[in-house]
């Protein structure tokens, strides 16, 4: 597979046959004018920044093996690294920024920033804004257009962080929006997830397999870890990790009140190397170490 590596802001303005970047760091790019007619179909490229895009296409736009739909306009939160297969002859409207990862790593303030679990999502768990929604969002655009315009100052790096929490934040609260909104098509996912938790430990010996981590069950729903992890929280209050500690639970119990089995023969069949770990999860959860546990039957 071929890629093509984009590793700086002058590098994509390059790429897109785009105007001169007005800082090093960070740009605003306006996707409708991007010149695509010297991509080759089937090649990848990969961006070495974080993108906040919202865009419509009319064409197919592929990530991985999966073709997307971008017709009613989507917002979509990329990390550095991820590789990108649109199709050149796609017609794109829309906006897009584009940051160095150094401009968020110089500070506390913008490390915080990528830690937000959507810039890990696939492209086809994008946020869909109303028109209402958009608006809120190019506000912030505005000010960090008119920040990247200006001389640089002492104040430019704050005032371009604090305007892109603004957009991260209100991205976050339109996701909690879209998670209620889209309750059918959760609830399935969510019921897809315990009966493959469920079926999972049934297993007889789970030492080889070890415990399931999220990404397990990401794969088998066909979305993101990130997305799965923001899901069942948003729903049930409760992490991927921590429904696996809970079933974990659920067949430790079962096990130390109907079999004979030692705490250590106990432990291992339920994927642990060391005992000690599995005593001090029991404990941790339930108030009581497996051999008190098994005292009060």
């Amino acid at each position: 597979m071929e890629y093509f590596d984009i590793n700086s802001v002058a590098e994509l303005h390059h790429f897109f046959r785009y105007s001169k970047p007005l800082h090093p760091l960070i740009t605003i790019v306006d996707m409708g004018l991007v010149d695509r007619t010297h991509r080759k179909p089937n090649v990848g490229y990969r961006i070495g920044l974080y993108g906040i895009t919202l865009k419509k296409v009319k064409g197919n736009f592929k990530y991985g093996r999966t073709h997307i739909d971008f017709a009613e306009g989507t917002m979509l939160f990329t990390s550095p690294d991820q590789i990108l297969f649109p199709d050149p002859d796609n017609q794109v409207e829309g906006w897009g920024i584009f940051i160095h990862p150094d401009l968020l790593n110089a500070t506390a303030k913008g490390r915080k920033l990528t830690e937000y679990s959507f810039f890990g999502y696939d492209f086809n768990e994008g946020l869909h804004v109303s028109d209402a929604e958009k608006k809120v969002i190019e506000a912030s655009l505005k000010n960090i257009s008119s920040e990247i315009s200006s001389t640089l100052d002492d104040h430019s790096h704050h005032l371009i962080l604090s305007n892109l929490e603004l957009v991260l934040s209100y991205a976050a609260r339109f996701y909690g929006r879209q998670f209620m909104t889209r309750v059918k098509p959760a609830h399935d996912l969510l019921e897809r997830f315990e009966s493959l938790l469920t079926d999972y430990f049934k297993k007889d010996f789970l030492i080889q397999s070890g415990l399931p981590d999220g990404k397990y069950f990401a794969e088998r729903l066909g979305i993101s870890t990130n997305y799965l992890s923001d899901l069942l929280v948003k729903y049930t209050g409760k992490s991927t990790q921590t429904h696996v500690h809970l079933k974990l639970i659920d067949k430790a119990k079962h096990l130390l009140w109907s079999t004979s089995y030692s705490i250590s023969e106990i432990a291992y069949d339920l994927g642990f190397e060391h005992p000690s770990h599995f005593t001090k999860l029991f404990k941790n959860k339930t108030g009581y170490s497996p051999k008190a546990y098994r005292a009060l039957n």
